[in-house]
């Protein structure tokens, strides 16, 4: 029996939408309007976005970071932000490494009082269109295993679910890795390890394959 501190736990999700195929066209349940911002929205933005200061803001677009929001009523409800080079996932202690015509998008939310209206759906395809206009071929999002709201969200928009976030403690060392779904094809489980991981599961997924084949 594996005790409990060594017991494999899902911990995320991956997903990914390849732009050569159609986006979903979604309408949220409310009047909304959907932007890209940039750094003339910083004081509404954080509004929004307590845990976050206008120096980190100002930070993230000096990098190429992109937000985009939907507005209710002329007041932001919804936000997301996008990245094309490399993104720190702090809950995990990951850092994602995308190649040239790869976006990670990440740090979305939709104020409590909104909820439910399908407005991080339909701004996720906004999004999708947006960078469909671009040289970009694929867009990665993640989700925690525990917000199904959200991946029903995701899902809703148009991505793929590509694998999970595994986390395994084996004595004082964590180790994470990729665990592909049975239905999506290996070669964008590998993309989603290299991506996520830079290969570091190789050790793991190869060791796990080896003992489901015996």
């Amino acid at each position: 029996m594996v005790s409990a501190e060594n017991d494999p736990r899902r911990a995320g999700t991956i997903w990914a939408f390849d732009l050569d195929q159609p986006i979903p066209i979604i309408k949220p349940l409310i009047d909304a309007t959907f932007f890209r911002v940039g750094p003339e929205s910083i004081t509404e933005l954080a509004s929004v976005m307590s845990a976050i200061n206008s120096a980190e803001m100002v930070k993230r677009f000096e990098t190429g970071r992109r937000c985009y929001v939907a507005k209710v009523d002329n007041k932001i409800t919804t936000y997301g932000w996008v990245s094309f080079n490399e993104e720190f996932i702090g809950e995990l202690n990951l850092r994602l490494r995308l190649l040239p015509g790869e976006a990670y998008i990440w740090d979305c939310a939709t104020l409590p009082s909104f909820q439910r209206n399908h407005l991080y759906s339909a701004l996720l395809t906004y999004i999708l269109m947006d960078l469909s206009t671009g040289q970009l071929q694929r867009v990665w999002i993640g989700a925690d295993l525990d917000n199904v709201a959200s991946q029903r969200g995701i899902a809703r928009a148009g991505f793929q679910y590509v694998a999970d976030l595994v986390v395994v403690r084996v004595l004082a060392l964590r180790q994470v890795w990729v665990q592909g779904r049975p239905d999506v094809p290996e070669s964008l489980v590998a993309e989603a390890r290299r991506a996520f991981l830079n290969n570091r599961d190789k050790v793991w997924s190869d060791a796990r394959t080896s003992a489901a084949s015996r």
